[in-house]
């Protein structure tokens, strides 16, 4: 037995000896270390002064880390840290083809691009792949994938800046099998769209994203919508709608997303919550209350939104629907027609409950803006209303629509006001409601500067940042972070992104939230938006100083439905 006396001694012995190795132990070494800021996690709960350690790809430590040293040591005192934004709706599909170093979003934070609305860029037909090749304007290309993995693929070969993930459109199945045709399909076909989108979800896939304003996607019917979206949920996938209508029928457009929800048990989110023109603005408290009771009922129901008052799309959404039955160029033809024609400017003028009118949701056509051309011959008129091209010419507004467009060949970008700021700012509140910019990623330089985009595409995070957060208060900075990175990393069953935490990979950004502003505005929309200070994808460093650093370890991220490593 041991005495009291000796084992008082060997216990400080011990002690002496614990001591000394952990003198001899040297600190721990990391590649990366970020010093002293203020730490805004994800979670939404209060930030903390501490550092981030990273190694390789990974975040390794946070907080206090003690006398731990790092390759490269980034001082970022006063600064706030915070995981990489993600970007719920992106039109970056080709301009990241142009060019991988996406600087418009890069530059506000974004690490995550989600693309798929309506249309993906695969799985396509050997037909999709002709047409894809042949209907391309500044930005040229050749179509060297088939499936949606494969084009994934492409992107990370070819190098980008941001991850880079998708979904597969409800439409492109749909043309795939049954092309540009106004018709249900039949047993056989639509179960050939279930293993395409079975495929889709197999390679990663994020699920299945409707765009129900908008040929061939508005001829689905709610039944094949939930058969698509029941295949999407087999693999823990989403189902994300650009809705049928955000006008005069939008209540009706909610519940036959909540529809969807229910029958395919799937969990479901609204593209750019919205209700779009004057006369339907409080439909957006109706639609809200039905989003929170669907979600008091036990359904996941999220929503995300752009943080302008003005959205965009084709001068062709002015449109009549049956107009565009068969593709474009069909649509051309009947716009071409006299006869055709007096019955097309007859539809523009009535309301109707069949399609969303937006020639006449924005009240005037002073308030549709032409902002994109693919003819050089018409650029000129980048910048200019429908009014004013109507007046400019002595033709009708109806008229000076379809001329356009049918002299441009393309669908001509536009921006219509139809929405409230009053209502942005509601949507900005609400804690189930993530951001987008529903735009491409885009430069100052080369041919994005042959048209002008929305300014969302510069500014629509920034925003969150400095006018909701700073200026307005309408949401507190720890909240906002939530919104543009956990919140949607946690909707898409995303793992391992969208939070600072041990393990989770470091796409890490650093800005002054004194200083970051969007400054893109309607008439001058090529301008980067300012305040981001650093920015890191996977580890390596993408924004230094403010500036570019050139780098491009952007990744594909796969869904839920995907085996491999995420």
């Amino acid at each position: 037995m041991i005495s009291k006396y000796r084992a008082s001694h060997l216990a400080a012995g011990s002690l002496i000896i614990c001591a000394s190795l952990a003198a001899c132990t040297p600190p721990a070494s990391h590649d990366l270390i970020l010093r002293g800021g203020t730490v805004y996690d994800g979670s939404g709960n209060d930030p903390f002064i501490g550092d981030v350690a990273i190694d390789g790809d990974k975040i390794v430590a946070l907080g206090d880390i003690g006398d731990a040293t790092a390759v490269v040591e980034v001082d970022v005192q006063g600064l706030a840290v915070a995981p990489g934004f993600v970007n719920m709706m992106s039109w970056a599909n080709t301009s990241l083809i142009e060019d991988g170093h996406s600087q418009s979003d890069i530059r506000q934070g974004v690490t995550l691009e989600i693309m798929g609305e309506g249309d993906s860029m695969g799985p396509l037909n050997e037909t999709m792949r002709e047409n894809m090749g042949s209907d391309q304007g500044d930005i040229q290309f050749d179509v060297e994938w088939t499936t949606l993995a494969g084009y994934l693929d492409f992107l990370e070969r070819r190098g980008i800046s941001p991850n880079v993930a998708s979904f597969i459109g409800a439409a492109t199945p749909r043309e795939y099998v049954i092309g540009h045709e106004d018709r249900p399909p039949t047993p056989d076909e639509l179960e050939q769209m279930r293993e395409l989108v079975r495929a889709a979800m197999e390679e990663g896939a994020l699920g299945v994203a409707s765009s129900l304003m908008y040929p061939p996607g508005l001829f689905a019917e709610t039944d094949e919508l939930i058969a698509l979206s029941q295949v999407a949920a087999e693999y823990g996938g989403m189902y994300i709608s650009h809705m049928r209508d955000e006008g005069a029928h939008m209540i009706a457009a909610v519940d036959e997303l909540l529809t969807i929800a229910r029958e395919a048990n799937i969990r479901a989110e609204i593209y750019h919550l919205k209700s779009s023109g004057q006369a339907n603005w409080p439909l957006f408290d109706q639609a809200v209350e039905m989003v929170e009771d669907a979600r008091a009922e036990g359904l996941e129901i999220t929503a995300d939104v752009y943080t302008y008052p003005a959205g965009s799309t084709g001068l062709n959404v002015t449109i009549p629907p049956w107009v565009q039955e068969g593709g474009f160029e069909a649509s051309l033809e009947r716009m071409s027609d006299p006869e055709l024609r007096k019955q097309i400017i007859l539809e523009m003028n009535t309301p109707s409950d069949d399609w969303e009118n937006m020639f006449l949701a924005p009240g005037t056509p002073d308030n549709i803006l032409m902002v994109s051309f693919r003819s050089e011959a018409l650029r000129h008129l980048t910048g200019k209303t429908v009014a004013e091209v109507a007046a400019m010419r002595g033709t009708t507004p109806e008229n000076t629509i379809m001329d356009l467009i049918i002299e441009d060949g393309s669908r001509i970008g536009t921006v219509y006001f139809t929405q409230s700021e009053d209502i942005v700012r509601r949507a900005v509140t609400l804690p189930w409601v993530s951001f987008n910019s529903d735009a491409a990623s885009l430069a100052t330089e080369g041919v994005f500067l042959n048209s002008n985009p929305h300014p969302r595409a510069y500014g629509s995070f920034a925003r969150v940042l400095g006018k909701f957060v700073r200026d307005e208060q309408v949401i507190t900075l720890q909240d906002a972070i939530r919104k543009l990175a956990a919140l949607p990393a946690q909707n898409l069953r995303i793992d391992l992104r969208g939070e600072l935490k041990q393990g989770f990979y470091a796409d890490v950004v650093v800005f002054d939230p004194e200083r970051v502003q969007d400054h893109a505005t309607f008439v001058e929309p090529h301008q980067y938006s300012t305040g981001m200070v650093h920015v890191f994808v996977n580890g390596e460093q993408v924004l230094k100083n403010g500036e570019h650093t050139g780098a491009t370890p952007g990744r594909a991220v796969r869904g839920p439905g995907w085996k491999g490593e995420k």
